[in-house]
């Protein structure tokens, strides 16, 4: 029997006029009106324009006061870096539920390698509609997904597939999509390479793939030749790259209230190790070193951690390593400020483990069965029964 897999991998999460959107969540009076986010001095541009100012040619980059001219009755709000980072924190928090493989471009875009969802999905419009729901429900906010079998086709993609929506590039179709696009679309097309492509007689992305190899060099130079010709023949062989010290999968929170007691914050951090583990088994890894992470109210921060026998992906172990180190740190009554926990040394679910003895395996079987009920009904659908009792607040997640 084959094994599952996801034939389009890679997808591009791009959040549509998000910006505009955020300012809209906070003051509902500007839904359906022409909207941009940007400075309104004399020297100031246009940050993020909503769809409706787009209608009427306005475009981020834009003068502010050639975007007034283009647009009577623009709305003109001026932007809150703060905010927007706070929401992005989330959105990127919602990304690194479905995986770890999170490569961020901006406040409002990612790249999202999902072949680990392979067994919870059927394919890549599944995972991309599931992200677009998570996003919707929870921050009522819209995003466009592209996905393909690499990053530049799925980033191409997603710009078709604006605004809130879905686009899919199959595998083996690439060239088929490709062939009709202007060479303007590619990455590295500038004015002066378009110019010397026009020279050629070369105006669309299926003409430049016709193009020997050795007279695009001749012409346009090694590198540049090189680049072109692999993008127009769909090739690009670069991978999601987390950013370079995101070497684990974690989850850290901090309370609006400070928190003291062993019993409450066992509590948070039955919560923190069930929601590490989900996102372990959601990318298909398991991770051997355990990390807990505590900050004081003065911002003193601690870190205990062990290497467990084998590697794991289940709530269970990950929560008694966190229970050990919590009483190695020796927190007793003081105060936190902020908990967080990290599983590193991630390996390959599918590796060979050395199980530890007892009733691991019971548990794993436990866990994809609660995955599998998670993956239908919801993360929160199945939670440890202790969380259900109302010992500690859902915490608001800021790690990954």
């Amino acid at each position: 029997m084959d094994e599952p897999r996801i034939a389009e991998p890679i997808l591009h999460v791009d959040m549509d006029a998000f910006y505009v959107e955020v300012e809209r969540l906070d003051n509902p009076g500007l839904v359906g009106q022409p909207v941009v986010v940007g400075g309104e001095g004399p020297r100031g541009v246009v940050a993020s324009a909503s769809y409706e100012a787009r209608a009427t040619g306005v475009r981020s980059a834009m003068p502010m006061s050639t975007a007034r001219r283009t647009c009577p009755g623009l709305v003109i709000v001026p932007p809150r870096h703060l905010r927007y980072g706070e929401i992005s924190e989330r959105v990127f928090s919602i990304f690194r539920d479905f995986t770890p493989l999170v490569q961020g471009l901006s406040v409002d875009e990612a790249f999202l390698d999902v072949r680990g969802l392979r067994r919870h999905y059927p394919n890549s419009r599944t995972v991309a509609e599931a992200i677009r729901a998570r996003i919707r429900s929870e921050l009522l906010l819209p995003a466009s997904v592209g996905a393909a079998t690499s990053l530049y086709l799925a980033k191409m993609a997603s710009g078709y597939a604006k605004p809130d929506g879905v686009l899919i590039v199959t595998e083996g179709s690439e060239k088929a999509f490709l062939e009709h696009l202007d060479v303007r679309e590619l990455w590295g097309v500038g004015k002066s390479t378009r110019g010397k492509l026009a020279s050629m007689g070369i105006g669309t992305v299926g003409q430049l793939a016709r193009v020997p190899l050795p007279l695009l060099r001749r012409h346009l130079g090694e590198a540049t030749g090189a680049h072109l010709h692999r993008l127009a023949n769909g090739i690009d062989e670069r991978v999601v790259e987390p950013r370079s010290d995101a070497k684990s999968v974690s989850v850290e929170q901090t309370f609006e209230h400070d928190i003291s007691g062993t019993e409450a914050l066992r509590s948070h951090l039955l919560r923190q190790a069930d929601q590490v583990a989900w996102r372990l088994r959601r990318a298909g890894l398991s991770g051997r070193t355990v990390s807990l992470k505590l900050r004081f109210p003065d911002f003193r921060t601690i870190t205990r951690a062990e290497t467990l026998p084998s590697a794991t992906d289940v709530s269970r172990d990950l929560y008694r390593s966190c229970c050990r180190l919590l009483d190695r740190a020796g927190v007793g009554g003081r105060p936190v400020r902020l908990l967080g926990v990290a599983v590193r040394g991630l390996q390959p679910t599918e590796a060979p483990r050395q199980l530890m003895a007892g009733q691991e395996e019971r548990w794993e079987n436990l866990a994809e069965t609660v995955d599998d009920l998670r993956v239908r009904f919801g993360r929160h659908a199945v939670e440890p029964a202790r969380l259900r009792s109302g010992e500690s607040d859902p915490p608001h997640d800021e790690g990954g």
